[in-house]
């Protein structure tokens, strides 16, 4: 039977494919949002449940997108800046004051991009600071962050918090390379007040899929007052290949200092002081920058793989150039919400709480979705968010999506995971000649089973 729609026009009947995925799972219809519109207009093509409050889960960054791209435009850029004070002098190699760095909530800083930074420095004759390094992260005004409220994993990369000065999205590589003997493990550079503890017996049984399936890690803090990153458990003698294992271990501003310190030393720098924040005085003389990618850059790095980090940063740096000295999230989440209404987007489901997805609370609906897939579309930043996204069975998050199937390489789409919630939006091209703007969001306990849900959507639009 033709689905009937409340309050909405009739749509075309359910594809068979996602009926039957969706009772495989035990999901039922009420638990399921869909909306497929053509970009150039005209009725929808399958609507259902489009005005409900979903959560979305990282399908949320497209929100953030628009805005970005609407706001700031996609050739902004973040720029890290370093100065001496006021009354420093450069006498023998010796800087007499104090340093500064100012944070410019850039959130593709890289310890290659500090060490450039820092290599800039030496080259200007410095080789010991005798001051201070002083930070500033007055960009943003930011409430306390807990990396552990979200999911009681206070170590996972994805949980750290937004800072206007952090290095490598605040986390740290660990490389682990398996021999008879045992597991060797380095962090390449190891920032200064930062330790290895790594317990790892070379025992079990089977095959080696994930190599961390069987190790735990924790934080302690050992008498010197460092923190100690401690890897416990087993891993599997076949496991014979080096593998990496992404951390937050330090919060923003103790792992820039490390870094900092780390790579100084290494370029045969010396520090004389500690470090601490400030504020940049107004007199403070530049002595090297860093500047970003560009904003169309980051969105890929963003959406592709679906960066935590960057949403957060960038919904702080939407609100703390919105309204300088005011909650940079919150901020941001107005001014979000300001894009979307002047573009046409419905708002009065809209929840944003960090822009990233990561959230219990973040509300969408299906259909103020599909109004900002066709305004984007017919914008002119339409390149650059299409561009960010991944390619269903091509690349990023959905890389193994509809993969061998007709519809591979056919659809751009940002997809969302959480516990209790699969989400899918984005675009994807018909062998009729149209694109569709195309969400399925689906919030029920039973959503992880759903994944055979969201190709099969695809994969009927991609037939039309």
């Amino acid at each position: 039977m033709p689905l009937v729609l409340a309050g909405h026009a009739h749509g075309e009947e359910w594809p068979a494919a996602l009926d039957a995925s969706l009772a495989s799972a035990g999901i039922p219809r009420s638990a399921v949002a869909i909306l497929v519109q053509d970009v150039a207009g005209g009725p929808p093509l399958l609507e259902h449940r489009s005005t409900e409050a979903m959560n979305p889960a990282s399908v949320m960054k497209l929100v953030t997108t628009f805005a970005a791209l609407d706001q700031l435009g996609p050739a902004f850029s973040w720029t890290t800046r370093v100065s001496s004070g006021t009354d420093a002098k450069l006498q023998d190699g010796v800087l007499h004051g104090d340093l500064y760095v100012t944070g410019g909530g850039d959130p593709r800083l890289s310890r290659e991009r500090l060490w450039l930074l820092l290599r800039e420095l030496r080259a200007q004759g410095i080789r010991r600071i005798a001051g201070d390094v002083i930070t500033d992260r007055s960009l943003f005004r930011l409430p306390p962050h807990d990396p552990g409220a979200f999911d009681r994993r206070p170590l996972r990369p994805y949980n750290v918090g937004p800072d206007a000065l952090t290095v490598d999205y605040g986390a740290v590589t660990v490389q682990f390379r398996p021999s008879g003997e045992g597991v060797s493990a380095t962090v390449d550079p190891l920032p200064t007040g930062l330790a290895l503890d790594i317990r790892i017996r070379r025992t079990g049984n089977g095959g080696c899929g994930d190599p961390t399936a069987q190790l735990t890690a924790t934080t302690t803090v050992n008498p010197a007052g460092d923190a100690v990153l401690r890897i416990d458990g087993n891993l599997p003698p076949a496991c014979t290949d080096a593998f990496d294992w992404n951390f937050a271990p330090l919060p923003p501003d103790r792992l820039f200092a490390g870094l900092f310190r780390s790579l100084w030393r290494e370029l045969g720098g010396e520090l004389g002081g500690r470090f601490r924040d400030g504020a940049t005085p107004p007199g403070a003389r530049l002595l090297a920058e860093s500047r970003s990618p560009s904003l169309a850059e980051v969105l890929r790095d963003m959406n592709k793989w679906s960066n935590n980090v960057i949403a957060r940063t960038l919904l702080a740096t939407l609100g703390a150039t919105a309204e300088p000295g005011e909650d940079a999230p919150s901020a941001g989440a107005r001014r979000v919400a300001r894009s979307l209404a002047a573009n046409g987007i419905d708002t009065d489901q809209l929840v944003i709480e960090n822009g990233a997805g990561l959230s219990r609370i973040e509300r969408i609906s299906a259909r103020s979705l599909g109004q900002l897939l066709i305004a984007s579309w017919h914008s002119r930043t339409m390149p650059e968010l299409v561009a960010s996204l991944p390619i269903a069975g091509v690349d990023g998050t959905a890389r193994k999506r509809v993969a061998g199937s007709p519809a591979q390489g056919a659809a751009h789409v940002k997809t969302g995971t959480l516990d209790g919630v699969r989400s899918l939006a984005g675009y994807v091209q018909a062998r009729n000649g149209h694109r569709y703007a195309v969400i399925l969001l689906i919030n029920h306990p039973n959503a992880g089973a759903s994944r055979n849900s969201q190709d099969a959507v695809l994969e009927w639009v991609e037939n039309r």
